[in-house]
């Protein structure tokens, strides 16, 4: 058999459960991720280790497992691959080496135990098995007289940490060398926080995802004033703003965007406002449940007060209703220097992207459903960003069961809703009055349904093109996967097209 050979354990036929191992010689192989399948592409089981989740696959010949980033359709099978026995390490790069014990221990609580003490123990060993690999930078993962492999990771600009992977393989004794490539997922140009991926300067075979092959995203600006303009109708209507959000990365963007709005909105008043310099006009507010605002030691204003009947911006409460967001967003602020200039630009004039006044963080669940039943009764304006990013589970849930049925609420998509997932089910049928099961309760839909496509942290199709055209030189081999059927399709017809018309050499398999 020659070497080296990609076998797909996840990824391949769907977007989630990425799992790719490649073959470098007979005794040695590199596991890059080890993620959870969801939803459609597979159906999740109860107990621990059944089904889609057990690791089928022998583990023997793996000498280390790369993490591209710490979404968990990336990573959330680590924890039965280490219950499996692979003892080897876990490479990353360095922001991930902080965010990945995060990810970890849920993903351990909600599989195997809530015991303290138990957790305590799995995180301190996946500590210890986790090497932090600086960007740009080859790690030896061979040699020998069989084989020498060094890996490099490259920024891949689709949440904080995340890296696409550089392995360059020489076989001494043929004097064969292959560079493979493994894009994980890249991330869309002009994030909040992120620097773009630059495609690297050579494949000889690539493993390229296809999330969004079939489709443009909305540019930056457009896409927040979108978000602007979807909160102004929202506030109008006297409601609430449901946000559907991942934990990590989408939440931090949006946030981030939020705290320029809001600052934005605070400008125009101070212009326009007839007060003394120093001074500003502030709205009455409802009480809200307890809650932290972000950053700040204290308790959210609990001060009984008259509704104010206009929407006003900058006295909106931004609700971040996920206790695992929430330790993400802490440990976003802690990686600055990894943030792109922008960002640390805004942090140098005094602004706080991730901590501004409105903010206020809900953790315990008695003030969660206090906050749910409040915003129920009163149908306050606020923005609640929950967990729960497709609607399958998370806080989101309580929020869609008791809101959904009311026409002054709205509910916003900012990222991908996989088929077969109720966020899907919203998306798709509430703009048209239908319905959709949560919880095995049938819900109308009478709320209000916006998407808007910019947020994704994913390229796009003219994203992933570039990243492959942008090479100098192009991949011969480029396996498409992590995208359904008909976006692997349409991303697959227009690389062809693009080779044929440069006239280069291409073997694509998907």
């Amino acid at each position: 058999m020659s070497y080296p050979q990609i076998e797909h354990h996840g990824a391949k036929d769907g977007v989630t459960g990425s799992c790719h191992q490649l073959h470098m010689n007979a005794t040695s192989s590199l596991l890059v991720d080890c993620g959870l399948f969801q939803d459609n592409d597979a159906s999740i089981p109860n107990e621990p280790g059944a089904d889609r989740l057990a690791i089928e696959f022998p583990l023997d010949t793996i000498k280390a497992l790369v993490a591209t980033h710490v979404h968990i359709d990336h990573v959330g099978r680590i924890p039965y691959l280490l219950a499996a026995g692979f003892d080897g390490p876990i490479l990353c790069s360095e922001p991930s080496a902080k965010l990945l014990p995060i990810v970890l221990e849920d993903a351990f609580k909600l599989s195997f135990s809530r015991d303290q003490a138990q957790i305590e123990k799995y995180i301190r060993l996946v500590e210890q098995r986790i090497i932090a690999l600086p960007y740009q930078q080859w790690f030896a993962l061979a040699d020998t007289d069989e084989l020498q492999a060094r890996i490099r990771l490259q920024r891949a600009g689709h949440i904080l940490g995340s890296a696409y992977v550089e392995i360059d393989l020489t076989y001494p004794q043929t004097g064969q060398s292959k560079r493979v490539v493994f894009s994980g997922d890249l991330g869309a140009p002009h994030a909040p926080f992120l620097m773009p991926p630059e495609p690297p300067e050579r494949a000889d075979i690539l493993v390229l995802e296809s999330t969004y092959g079939d489709r443009l995203h909305e540019d930056r600006q457009n896409r927040r004033k979108r978000l602007e303009a979807v909160i102004e109708q929202a506030l109008e209507d006297h409601g609430t703003v449901l946000i559907p959000a991942f934990s990590i990365g989408r939440t931090q963007e949006l946030l981030y965007e939020l705290e320029e709005i809001i600052q934005n909105k605070q400008r125009t008043a101070a212009d326009q406002s007839p007060l003394p310099s120093g001074e500003r006009a502030t709205s009455d507010h409802l009480p809200l449940p307890s809650g932290e605002r972000a950053g700040v030691r204290g308790k959210a204003d609990n001060t009984n007060a008259k509704p104010n009947t206009e929407p006003n911006w900058p006295e909106i409460p931004v609700i971040l209703d996920s206790p695992l967001a929430s330790r993400f967003t802490e440990t976003y602020r802690s990686l600055k220097p990894f943030w792109n200039q922008e960002a640390r630009d805004r942090i140098q004039s005094g602004r706080r992207p991730l901590a501004f006044e409105q903010l206020i963080t809900i953790d315990s669940h008695g003030d969660h459903q206090r906050i749910v039943n409040h915003l129920t009764q009163t149908a306050r304006p606020a923005i609640v960003i929950a967990g729960g990013g497709m609607c399958s589970g998370g806080r989101i849930v309580n929020y869609l069961k008791a809101m959904l049925g009311d026409k002054r609420h709205n509910v916003l998509f900012v990222g991908y809703q996989a088929k077969g997932t109720p966020g899907h089910a919203i998306q798709t049928y509430g703009p048209k009055g239908g319905y959709v099961d949560l919880d095995g309760e049938r819900i109308d839909i009478r709320a209000g349904i916006t998407s808007i496509g910019g947020y994704s942290a994913h390229a796009d199709q003219k994203g992933l093109v570039e990243f492959v055209t942008g090479m100098q030189e192009w991949p011969t081999e480029i396996r498409v996967v992590h995208g359904e059927e008909r976006a692997k399709g349409v991303l697959t017809d227009i690389l062809e097209a693009r080779y044929a018309e440069s006239e280069k050499k291409l073997e694509l398999i998907r």
